[in-house]
């Protein structure tokens, strides 16, 4: 398997689902705008995301599929096969149980996670109520990962990458078209997740019956295989979601501040995960299977080489992502939200969160990239150090950047705490001797900032002020958008070319 083009494949599904991700923040933006509803809704929406990135993309995923591919590369068909049905049987059964207590304690959940709604009643009885109706999404969303990592394990990355599409589909027909259906309309928001939800693990049933593992639900704790994803799962739940931890905790500082910050962080985090999916997520995606599978077969060099063609493209790919994003956050965050209820100052106060997460950018994808390279060797202890450390550092500076910068200091804690995780990471791969850089790093980003000074020196010039988006009507700001990111991606790439990058040069071979 050629990993630049199944990183091409599965880039190429989320850019598609990160686009109907920013149309429909778009049209949750027009119809609702920021205020009560939205922070309600957003809060609501976060718990059972959070559970998801813990238990279902995160520590489940880093757990599951190591061991999956162990037994697909050295125990055969039939006890593959077993292990996927007692896992699937397990996580149905706990995630069922979860649901139930989600939905009867939602109140006390809320609570705990945005405290500041107590002073509002109102707004604190409709997250509750919120809360209530989007908790099974967890429930269809882990299963949905389940599915997908033993798809990855198979190498068939574009149907896991394509799902997420289904969702984004579901928040914009409720939130057009049956909004003004329900009282108040914003419960539209929270039945899209129910169904997107629904309709996600519905989509991948098919593709898992294709390749024969579509999932029989076999209970049986006892199964080692299961022992051993538990046991894994266990600390990878806090060493995997660390950043989401800190969101989740970042959610309870913005809850004391004015109304409106919960949504501005939102929006702003939007912005930051659409470079963090299509490169981050999707790296760590295609490298998780084709790292385990070099651990089980003992080849040191490999893994190592696997390490560093994912660093070098994480670099190539984030760093100007994260100097455009900070560049354009005024442009972006106008020509994407600026319509309807979503006011000058929603711009102002968003764009602010905007430039504060780019800070990070790197750091975060680099994370991706660096924590599979522990989690393909099932060391989760490594992770879970680092990740207490990068904890206790981002609410420290949460303490500290708060007052003077508000929302926008609660962003950059978060930034500098994923920072610090890369390079805790990465020295800890190095220490350890699992990854050994090869040669010519030092001209390697020499070039890379050569080419990230050119596309800022353009896109400084072109951009123009804040004021003169503002004022533009919604064609006039695509078309402008649209022009400064041709210009300075162009910049980037033929500035690349010329300083003789080519794209053989990262190559690389990966798991079948």
């Amino acid at each position: 398997m050629n990993l630049l083009k199944a990183l091409a494949t599965v880039s190429s599904m989320t850019l598609l689902s990160r686009i109907l991700g920013f149309v429909r923040d778009a049209v949750i933006a027009r119809v609702f705008g920021a205020g009560l509803m939205t922070d309600a809704f957003f809060v609501a929406f976060k718990i059972p995301n959070l559970l998801r990135r813990l238990f279902a993309e995160g520590a489940f995923s880093q757990a599951f599929v190591p061991i999956l591919a162990e037994y697909k590369n050295r125990r055969g068909i039939a006890e593959t096969r077993a292990l996927i049905d007692h896992v699937a049987a397990v996580l149905t059964v706990a995630l069922v149980l979860v649901t139930a207590v989600g939905m009867v304690a939602a109140p006390l959940i809320v609570t705990v996670s945005a405290p500041g709604f107590k002073a509002t009643p109102e707004k604190f009885a409709l997250t509750v109520d919120l809360l209530r109706i989007v908790f099974p999404y967890i429930l269809f969303i882990a299963l949905t990962a389940c599915a997908g990592g033993i798809l990855n394990t198979w190498s068939r990355f574009a149907v896991p990458a394509f799902t997420p599409v289904l969702l984004n589909l579901s928040f914009i027909g409720f939130a057009l078209f049956a909004a003004p259906w329900f009282d108040p309309p914003v419960m539209a928001l929270a039945w899209a997740v129910f169904v997107g939800g629904a309709l996600q693990l519905a989509f991948q049933l098919p593709f898992l019956a294709r390749i024969g593992m579509l999932p029989r639900l076999r209970l049986n704790f006892r199964d080692e295989g299961v022992r051993r994803v538990l046991k894994q799962m266990a600390p990878a739940v806090f060493g995997v979601s660390v950043g989401q931890i800190s969101l989740l905790i970042n959610t309870i500082f913005a809850s004391f501040l004015v109304t409106g910050s919960v949504t501005w962080l939102y929006f702003a985090d939007r912005l930051m995960e659409f470079p963090s999916g299509l490169l981050g997520v999707a790296l760590g995606t295609i490298l998780l299977p084709s790292l385990a599978k070099c651990h089980a077969e003992q080849s040191v060099q490999a893994y190592s080489d696997l390490l560093d063609w994912g660093l070098r493209l994480t670099l190539l790919l984030a760093v100007p992502a994260a100097a455009g994003l900070a560049l354009l956050a005024a442009p972006l965050v106008t020509t994407l939200f600026h319509y309807g209820a979503f006011t000058d100052t929603d711009v102002i106060h968003t764009r602010n969160a905007v430039i504060a997460y780019s800070i990070g950018l790197v750091g975060l994808i680099a994370v991706k990239v660096l924590a599979p390279g522990f989690y393909a060797r099932q060391d989760i202890r490594t992770p879970v150090r680092i990740a207490v450390i990068t904890l206790i550092f981002t609410q420290l500076l949460n303490l500290l950047l708060i007052w003077d910068l508000r929302h926008a200091g609660l962003a950059l804690s978060i930034s500098l705490g994923a920072c610090l995780n890369a390079v805790l990471l990465l020295r800890g791969l190095r220490r350890g001797g699992i990854y050994m850089p090869q040669p010519e790093w030092g001209v390697f980003v020499l070039k890379l900032a050569l080419a990230v000074y050119a596309m800022g020196a353009m896109l400084w010039v072109l951009s123009g002020d804040a004021t003169s988006w503002l004022t533009a009507g919604a064609l006039e700001r695509g078309g402008r958008l649209a022009m400064l990111v041709f210009a300075g991606g162009g910049t980037y790439f033929l500035t690349l070319w010329l300083l003789g990058f080519r794209p053989r040069h990262f190559g690389r071979r990966g798991a079948d």
